[in-house]
């Protein structure tokens, strides 16, 4: 009896935990069966479905760039074997053809039995309007990632990557996401929805103004419906914005015949706050709610301060990131809901210390990089090429999946290619025709000629190449790319840095460098590591800390110019920055981050954008930042190695009292806790590192942390182990 109470109180102990651990993680190491398809296919198709969502005043509003389309036909090969007789189900989303040991079957595809032994089995799979799909269950055989794939190429792709039956460059596997059952089509991906009610609801004229309280998302429903007539709907993120049945930029109109249910919910979802309701004719309603529409992610990083104003910013931000996580990440919820490259590298950032889902940055990455042949920069701008480039290069730094690399990788090889054979006589990129040489929205700021901005990214993406084909085992490419890098470097130096000015310079025109200083260059040297202590100096004081140097008013760059501050160890004066200018946001009543945010703007010029009254976005990716700033630069959290093998934990006060929070690795959350006389830490994943300053000796029970500087120690980490450090706080 006393095992058996044992028993039941260990399993009562285990249940919450399983219920806590991370809902991405548990996905990728899914056992059983999944659905499988060629990589990339799934995500083309699924990106292509939602980019062509978006509507401007219930217009149909395609994206700007090329769309890509599944293989209609893809070959599915798995050579295995089996102890005993397997009864085994065949799924395809599709028609599909069946070869067991070189021979057709032609019984039932959901009841295949298979005797014991060594098998090859082959299964193609057609269809015109989805991704092609498999589903495969037995107690032995079962589709995974193991699985080889073609595009009827007549080259196999198997789990290493390698190529068989020739000599091909691709190195992929199988595609999958978080299809697991027989029953759960990839075709048949639906987002989550839960009810959502208002807050406030204001009578005017023949109708009302109902708000929702905050910036959301989702499908609006109609209730008490009678008669018939009109309902128009006038969607706001801000009340001005649903006031204006002129100028909104969404809005719906529904006619009804008297015969419609008393429920009703609209079939297009939509971001507002506030939402203007009209009716014409003889239709009644008698309030309206939504459905709100999400990706069910767990919100595995945290962040709490003596500051309050910074924890309702961490707080806005992370709910602005979850907003915009969506089947992919997307710029904005308003518009454009497409995948931009830049706002999308962006948001990989953050949501390796808010989420960590690992599944919603590959699709991203596959769906904006499309297919061969590569014909544009992608989303038609040169720097967003790049910074799919670097997004690759981060996903491997925080994951450590290498399958990923090796899926990807001919895919790198090809828009490298692209970019590579744009370059001008100096070995620089400069706009071609069809080129968007985007770098910010800016006054002013010149696109022409080679901008030194392009080359850094160029120079990055390069390094990205070399790493990327050491993981491929390609000892010469990597070498030809890192050689490519380092003397595009050495240009860049050459052409554009200012001994005088201790700063890069903006532009070469026609072989003369302008005497323009802006900010992009300067600061993404910083954080790529490109300059030695005295040119980083320079750089803070003669550009970032330089109010004459153009002013940056996105939160787009602002993450990059914080970033680069806090490289430098600003981050009191950044903790200020935020302050103002998130905090500037939240004043003016922003329950999300904003596209764009000047404070010298007031006034009706606080919605507009693009020369249209509500243009901007009120919830923009971009905007999250902080939640990326606080998680590595104020708790201190960073891989050192792919995967978090090793990681370093650096936390900096930047003049608060105290905090504390998590940060998401791959094998659970790394927590800290930090105030001016103790540090505590516990360890997830792999050996980490504790790196902080104290006035005095520091104490830890258990451990002894190293002086390795001046006032510098240095404590190792051990998984799933918590330290506690005594301290006397060094600023």
């Amino acid at each position: 009896m006393t095992n058996k109470k044992t028993y039941i109180l260990l399993i009562l102990m285990i249940l919450p935990i399983i219920s806590q651990l991370p809902q991405a993680h548990a996905r990728e190491n899914h056992p059983g069966p999944t659905w499988i398809w060629y990589p990339g296919d799934y995500e083309i198709w699924l990106s292509n479905k939602m980019q062509a969502r978006r509507t401007e005043r219930g217009a149909f509003f395609p994206p700007l760039w090329r769309y890509y389309s599944p293989y209609a036909l893809v070959t599915f090969n798995k050579e295995f074997s089996v102890p005993e007789t397997d009864t085994v189900m065949i799924r395809a989303e599709g028609e599909c053809k069946i070869q067991l040991d070189g021979k057709m079957y032609s019984g039932d595809p959901e009841k295949m039995t298979i005797p014991p032994g060594e098998h090859s089995i082959t299964i193609k799979v057609y269809n015109q309007e989805k991704t092609p799909a498999l589903f495969v269950e037995g107690q032995y055989l079962k589709s995974d990632p193991s699985w080889k794939v073609t595009f009827e190429d007549k080259e196999w792709i198997d789990e290493s990557g390698r190529a068989s039956g020739q000599s091909g460059t691709e190195w992929q596997q199988v595609g999958s996401w978080d299809f697991n059952t027989a029953e759960t089509l990839p075709s048949g991906f639906r987002l989550a929805t839960q009810p959502q009610y208002t807050v406030a609801v204001q009578e005017e004229g023949a109708g009302f103004i109902a708000d929702f309280g905050k910036e959301t998302f989702g499908y609006m429903r109609l209730h008490g419906l009678k008669g018939k007539g009109k309902v128009k709907l006038y969607y706001g993120e801000s009340e001005e914005e649903a006031r204006s049945a002129e100028a909104c930029e969404t809005l719906d109109e529904v006619g009804f015949n008297g015969k419609q249910p008393e429920v009703y919910t609209l079939k297009n979802s939509k971001a507002f706050r506030y939402v203007q309701v009209r009716t014409e004719g003889g239709i009644e309603l008698d309030s309206v709610s939504m459905q709100y529409e999400y990706l069910p992610l767990e919100y595995r990083g945290e962040f709490q301060s003596s500051d309050d104003l910074l924890n309702k910013i961490w707080d806005v931000s992370a709910y602005t990131m979850h907003l915009t996580t969506r089947e992919f990440f997307i710029d904005g919820i308003k518009r454009d809901r497409w995948i931009w490259s830049g706002d999308a590298y962006q948001s990989y950032l953050m949501n390796y210390y808010l989420f960590f889902d690992n599944p919603s940055v590959k699709r991203t990455l596959f769906a904006l990089r499309g297919k061969d042949p590569v014909n544009s920069h992608i989303n038609t701008i040169m720097d967003y090429s790049f910074y799919w480039f670097l997004g690759v290069y981060d996903y491997y730094r925080y994951s450590g999946d290498k399958a990923f690399i090796r899926q990807v990788y001919p895919r790198m090889v090809s828009l490298m290619d692209f970019c590579l054979e744009r370059r001008n006589d100096n070995n620089m990129m400069e706009g071609l025709p069809g080129d968007w040489v985007f770098i910010d929205w800016a006054d002013g700021l010149s696109k022409k000629g080679e901008v030194s901005f392009e080359q850094l990214l160029l120079a990055r993406s390069l390094e990205t190449m070399s790493l990327c084909a050491g993981i491929m085992d390609d000892a010469d490419a990597s070498s030809r790319y890192k050689k490519l890098a380092a003397e595009l470097k050495d240009d860049i130096f050459r052409a554009f840095w200012s001994e005088e000015k201790q700063a890069f310079l903006h532009n070469r025109v026609d072989g003369k460098t302008t005497d323009k200083i802006t900010r992009y260059t300067n600061m993404f040297a910083i954080f790529f590591g490109y300059l030695d202590e005295q040119q980083e100096q320079g750089v803070k004081q003669n550009v970032l800390l330089n109010d004459e140097v153009q002013q940056i008013t996105t939160p787009y760059m602002r993450f990059y110019e914080l970033e680069a501050l806090c490289e430098m160890g600003e981050q009191e004066y950044v903790l200020d920055e935020i302050r103002d200018y998130w905090g500037g946001m939240l004043e003016l009543g922003a329950t999300s981050f904003w596209e764009k945010y000047d404070p010298q703007e007031k006034g009706a010029d606080q919605l507009a954008m693009y020369g249209r009254p509500f243009g901007k976005s009120l919830c923009h990716a971009w905007g999250a930042s902080p939640v990326y700033l606080f998680g590595k630069y104020y708790l201190g959290v960073k891989p050192t190695s792919p995967g978090y093998a090793t990681y370093e934990v650096r936390p900096e006060l930047g003049g608060l009292k105290w905090m504390e929070g998590k940060v998401p690795a791959p094998e659970g959350e790394i927590t800290v806790y930090c105030s001016r006389n103790e540090i505590r830490v516990t360890g997830a994943g792999g050996k980490g590192t504790l790196v902080f300053k104290s006035r005095n000796v520091p104490e830890c029970r258990g451990a002894k942390p190293v002086k390795t500087g001046d006032h510098i120690y240095q404590l190792t980490i051990a998984p799933g182990k918590t330290y506690r450090v005594k301290y006397k706080h060094l600023k």
